[in-house]
């Protein structure tokens, strides 16, 4: 239960808010007339109101009210190049200017796939669409049709898009497949789940390292468990690495050494714009080979749109090398190795989560495994840590997720610290009582 004291912080807080946010709150109630709720994405919705945006610049965003943020949100981390890139300006304008809807093939498709092949070299085929929603349901559907077999096994805590959401026990929205829930980084219980449903498997669809589930990495034994189930039993291993994917050269499959059946991208790799893309093993992806005479479809009007494909092309290839890979993602590690030191110094229940450049705040003592460790934490202060963080300039996620984006400075990284060391010391007792 919620103590009183926590209860009066949000309410003054959320006062705090509201009158700093006048323009935000009128134009809510404008959006209220056509939308439902003023909201057509529903991870951007919360109370008392939104905070609306006009703009963003570099690694900062600014609202609607006239204040300036540092942007540690990062669009879910679609947003890893920052704003206003000039490098991806540049390209999208030159593929503006060159028209688009063209309704044709263009050399764009060609280039994009070869240098994600080089970078990802699990993709011996891959195909592009415009999500990372439509990627993961592409790829299971590639799964059921090359292996005959219906049941798909996910994971508590796995978002792989709108339609496959396994965040919350049920969800009406999912897509209607023969699902198989199984707990996250549990080794034991995973392999009975396994074991007892055996060639009945189709595909086993995996974060390697949960995002919106709180930033939560897998094991390495866990993440083997899977591969060597699908090898033995002829199942299709798909990773989901919309988000992971930054967080190495060769994304988080890379690092961990397992090199799955298929493999779904999106966010940051359209550069800002709406992509996404699967891909694997060629002879499941050949499967989609038109001048077979049996193929798969898979039709899509912008699938292969010039803005998306320019953008991601010029992104990867100029702009997010491997060595900015690398520098981001240490960048990333020593962030929240200072932030969690910081935690530890005060004793106070608060830990940071994640890999490289993307981490979760969690209002509770570690280790985070799972997200039966992630729902410890107390919704009321992590409420209240978002209230705090907007007041010191800093935009995150609610839920307490924060990323980073490659125009951050040293000095953008510091004032994160200082506002979670003013948060630590001004909630302290608050803390504490949630932690008794």
């Amino acid at each position: 239960m919620q103590s009183a004291a926590l209860d009066h912080a949000l309410r003054e807080a959320a006062e705090r808010y509201t009158a700093a946010n006048p323009q935000s709150l009128d134009q809510h109630r404008r959006a209220a007339r056509f939308l439902p709720g003023g909201n057509t994405r529903s991870v951007l919705y919360g109370t008392p109101f939104p905070i609306t945006l006009s703009g963003g610049y570099g690694a900062r965003v600014r609202s609607l009210d006239g204040r300036e943020y540092l942007d540690f949100l990062g669009d879910y981390t679609a947003g890893l190049y920052g704003h206003s890139n000039p490098i991806l300006q540049s390209a999208i304008a030159e593929a503006l200017a060159g028209g688009i809807s063209l309704g044709g093939h263009t050399r764009y498709e060609e280039r994009y796939a070869s240098l994600l092949q080089q970078r990802f070299p699990s993709l011996e085929r891959l195909r592009f669409t415009n999500s990372g929603t439509e990627a993961n349901l592409l790829a299971l559907l590639t799964a059921r049709a090359a292996s005959g077999r219906e049941r798909v096994v996910v994971f508590e805590g796995g978002y792989h898009g709108s339609v496959l959401n396994f965040t919350t026990a049920s969800n009406p929205m999912n897509v209607p497949l023969d699902f198989i829930p199984a707990p996250y980084n549990d080794v034991g219980q995973t392999q009975e789940i396994l074991r007892r449903h055996g060639e009945a498997i189709a595909a086993v669809l995996v974060e390697p390292m949960l995002g919106s589930g709180g930033c939560v990495a897998a094991d390495a034994d866990f993440l083997r468990l899977l591969k060597d189930f699908c090898t033995a039993h002829g199942a299709v291993l798909i990773f989901d690495e919309v988000m992971t994917s930054r967080l190495a050269p060769g994304g988080r499959q890379a690092a961990v050494g397992i090199r799955p059946d298929l493999t779904t991208l999106g966010k940051y790799l359209g550069g800002g714009l709406s992509f996404g893309a699967f891909g694997g093993r060629a002879d499941l992806m050949d499967r989609f080979d038109p001048r077979r005479p049996d193929p798969l479809v898979h039709a899509g009007t912008f699938n292969n749109n010039v803005l998306s494909l320019a953008a991601g092309l010029a992104g990867l290839g100029q702009v997010f090398t491997v060595e900015e890979v690398l520098r981001l993602n240490r960048c990333g590690e020593q962030l929240r190795a200072e932030l969690n030191a910081l935690a530890g110094r005060a004793a106070l229940p608060v830990v940071f989560s994640g890999i490289g450049s993307m981490m979760n705040v969690h209002l509770c003592r570690g280790p985070i495994r799972g997200p039966a460790d992630a729902a410890r934490g107390s919704a009321g202060l992590r409420d209240l840590f978002y209230f705090d963080m907007l007041e010191h300039g800093i935009w995150c996620a609610r839920r307490g997720m924060l990323n980073l984006s490659l125009p951050m400075r040293p000095e953008d990284l510091q004032a994160l610290i200082e506002a979670v060391g003013v948060f630590l010391s001004t909630r302290a007792g608050l803390l504490r009582k949630a932690d008794g």
